[in-house]
């Protein structure tokens, strides 16, 4: 692969409106845990190995068990996942591959049920926050395999 730049070093104006969101979600009522659910599914979904790497140790650190990640691509025929995070990785996944143009309201309701108004929007500013992340990843990709847990946090 070609050297890229690197977008933390060059680009720390960019980043910064990012990291902004990031602030934002740290005082989020929704979950740490749960949001970092959502940032590996969405990782997966983009193939985004730096985000992969970060939030598998994020989540391992905090006590996620290694089951739940190595089945998360196939999370629907799982029993594994309570009817909350159920709902947030389908909202995760909507707004992600948003195929149809808009979330169906098949899972808009059953997130809407599970999540209230302001952690609805919390919900979807952490979903466009990570694709951000993996779209600058996949773009100028970081060294992979680095990380440490809460390196960031």
């Amino acid at each position: 692969m070609t050297q890229r730049l690197n977008i933390h070093a060059k680009g720390q104006a960019a980043m910064k409106a990012i990291y902004g969101l990031a602030i934002y979600l740290a005082k989020s009522p929704v979950e740490k845990r749960l949001l970092n659910l959502l940032y590996y599914r969405v990782s997966q979904i983009n193939g985004c190995a730096y985000c992969l790497d970060m939030h598998s140790k994020d989540l391992l650190a905090e006590g996620e068990p290694a089951q739940r990640l190595l089945v998360m691509d196939a999370w629907r025929e799982t029993p594994f996942y309570s009817e909350k995070e159920r709902a947030a990785l389908a909202w995760a996944e909507a707004l992600t591959k948003f195929s149809a143009g808009h979330v169906p309201d098949d899972i808009y309701e059953a997130a809407s049920q599970q999540f209230d108004e302001q952690e609805l929007i919390d919900l979807t500013v952490a979903v466009i926050t990570i694709n951000s992340y993996n779209r600058i990843n996949i773009a100028f990709p970081a060294k992979v395999g680095n990380y440490q847990p809460g390196q960031y946090a």
